[in-house]
């Protein structure tokens, strides 16, 4: 397994790539990209038993579904530098006729991406099937998934929620990004949820919180206690408390980062606070 400092410079990396990739078409959603970008590099580099090659079946290895498909950066990026194709098409992100469009699909042929996302509200059907189907399958392995905190203001999370428990769907992993932020402001002000971890509970979830969700060890800890928490009947989820445009100082503490790109100046500023560890494109 990668150590911490590999990770470390891993994220910062990847926060690099987030940003080049959406100021070269001025267009984009860094916020929540830059927010999770630490659960990404963990997630693929230490967390998922995956396989090095890509098939869509994914038999005998851990699955990851992204629902919240806007934060498509960040995913794209840790894809390419975890081998599924080449880091150099980072360049193409939402050009016309590439594979890396703005919300991920599989009609491109990208490896890696086993469902379109970017409605929201669907990745948590998705990845209550697959958990199903590896059931089925007779397949111990797991199935991660990742989900916006505003997203849950969509009502099919919640009957797949219910269905989940119901089902004793106890090989499930979902994580949702609690930033507390969405493209309109504030979560609270545009759709208050209440507590969050007593509604997943009261659905009959196990329910972990990872209160350092942009620190490498504490997601690698959380995540390794959720892991520890399935096949007892109940599916897990956990609330990863991140903070929006993380990892660059006038993108954080605000909503504003959601869906904008940097202009020229604004990007010589935030690559400046990080700087190159792995290469650029």
């Amino acid at each position: 397994m990668p150590n911490t400092q590999y990770l470390n410079d891993l994220t910062t990396q990847v926060r690099r790539d987030i940003l080049r990739m959406v100021h070269k078409v001025n267009s984009g959603h860094p916020g929540g990209s830059l927010g999770c970008a630490e659960f990404f590099v963990c997630l693929y580099n230490n967390i998922m038993d995956r396989k090095e090659s890509f098939d869509m079946d994914g038999i005998e290895e851990d699955l990851f579904f992204l629902s919240n498909g806007h934060i498509s950066p960040v995913y794209y990026s840790v894809l390419a530098r975890a081998g599924y194709f080449p880091v150099e098409e980072l360049n193409t992100f939402r050009l016309i006729d590439s594979r890396l469009q703005g919300h991920p699909t599989t009609h491109e042929g990208l490896p890696g991406v086993r469902i379109a996302s970017g409605s929201l509200g669907q990745g948590m059907s998705v990845a209550i099937g697959a958990a199903q189907a590896k059931k089925l399958n007779n397949d111990n392995h797991l199935i991660y998934s990742l989900h916006g905190d505003g997203e849950l203001q969509e009502g099919q999370n919640w009957e797949a929620i219910m269905y989940a428990s119901a089902k004793k769907v106890d090989n499930l992993i979902a994580t949702v990004d609690l930033n507390g932020k969405q493209i309109d402001g504030d979560t609270d002000e545009v759709l208050n949820m209440g507590n969050v971890k007593a509604k997943f509970e009261a659905f009959g979830w196990t329910v972990l919180e990872i209160k350092e969700g942009n620190n490498i060890e504490a997601i690698l800890k959380g995540m390794a206690n959720a892991k520890a928490e399935t096949g007892k009947g109940k599916p897990v989820c956990v609330l990863l408390h991140t903070e929006m445009g993380n990892g660059v100082d006038f993108m954080m503490h605000t909503h504003a980062w959601h869906g904008k790109a940097p202009n020229d100046e604004q990007l010589e500023s935030a690559l400046a606070q990080n700087p190159e560890t792995l290469g650029d494109y």
